[in-house]
């Protein structure tokens, strides 16, 4: 079993122990979590951090498309859950904060007393699409600014990391989205999250310019190539983001599970590909409540 986080550790706030992982990582590997199994599993293997996607919210959550569907309480409903089991600081998606300077606001405050310990923004329209779809429209570097002074301003723990997302490499170019990222560190940004770069010296520029930690979004099947650690290390990212992978890699096999049973009237050809019941129990610690359970009623018998 992976060794839990130190008490010490775990009485800081989630920022801070965001800005902890960062630091005793680099880059850091951040997995897309979908639910809160997902994030025991994932703190299970050795993961210092963990995300929540609004693509997985939407997805995952409510059967729906990542087109500004969802709604702030779709996505504290997911993050209670995350972070009431598992110790890892959630870094989370908001898309574009969910409304105006209030909502934004209101944002921040929310996401800091459910638990997480990141944020992403992002300076698409509120009518927002997925990051790596074409015919993105973003609002001008003047609003997304006000977007990330409203986070700044609302933070309740000074820790609380505010990550601002630009859009703009694909509808204004390189430079004019470094410029929007170098504007939003001004107004408060901790960090960068520069999407859908597609070169390794783009990253570079970035982090030159910005002078804070940039992520890299390494999500399948989008306009980011599959870079690894160690080129993305060479190119000074600070964070690895996999929005995903493990969704997309659970979906497929839970659509082979449906088909083989429809077809073959027996699921007896999964098994092999099965976790087990005693694995499933060993990660969320079935008997230990067992134990209690027993407990309580041999006191009640007594």
């Amino acid at each position: 079993m992976t060794e839990r986080i130190p008490a010490a550790t775990r009485s800081r706030s989630a920022g801070a122990r965001f800005r902890a992982a960062l630091a005793a990582e680099r880059p850091l590997q951040i997995m897309g979590t979908i639910n809160a199994y997902h994030a025991r599993l994932a703190e299970r293997v050795g993961y210092r951090a963990i995300y929540l996607s609004g693509g997985g919210v939407a997805a995952g959550s409510l059967g729906a498309p990542d087109l500004a569907i969802t709604t702030l309480d779709d996505v504290l409903t997911d993050i209670r859950r995350i972070t009431d089991v598992c110790e890892l600081p959630l870094l989370v998606d908001v898309d574009t904060g969910f409304g105006g300077a209030f909502n934004i606001a209101r944002t921040v405050k929310s996401l800091i007393k459910f638990g997480a310990g990141a944020m992403h923004i992002e300076d698409q329209v509120m009518q927002k699409r997925c990051g790596h779809r074409p015919n993105k429209e973003i609002v001008s570097k003047e609003e997304m600014v006000d977007r990330i002074k409203a986070a700044a301003d609302a933070r309740t723990d000074s820790e609380f990391v505010i990550m601002a997302r630009t859009d703009s490499l694909a509808v204004e170019g390189l430079q004019a989205a470094v410029d929007r990222a170098s504007a939003c560190v001004e107004a408060g940004a901790d960090m960068i999250f520069p999407e859908a770069i597609t070169d390794l010296p783009m990253y570079k520029k970035f982090a030159a310019a910005v002078k804070v930690p940039i992520l890299a979004n390494i999500t399948e099947f989008g306009q980011s190539p599959m870079f690894t650690v160690e080129e993305l290390r060479s190119a000074n990212v600070a964070m690895v983001l996999y929005p995903l992978t493990a969704f997309r890699a659970m979906n497929k096999a839970a659509l082979k599970a449906y088909e083989t049973v429809r077809k073959q009237g027996t699921q007896k050809s999964l098994i092999p590909e099965m976790q087990t019941r005693e694995e499933l129990y060993d990660i969320i610690n079935y008997h230990s409540y067992e134990k209690k359970l027993d407990e309580l009623f041999t006191r009640g018998r007594s």
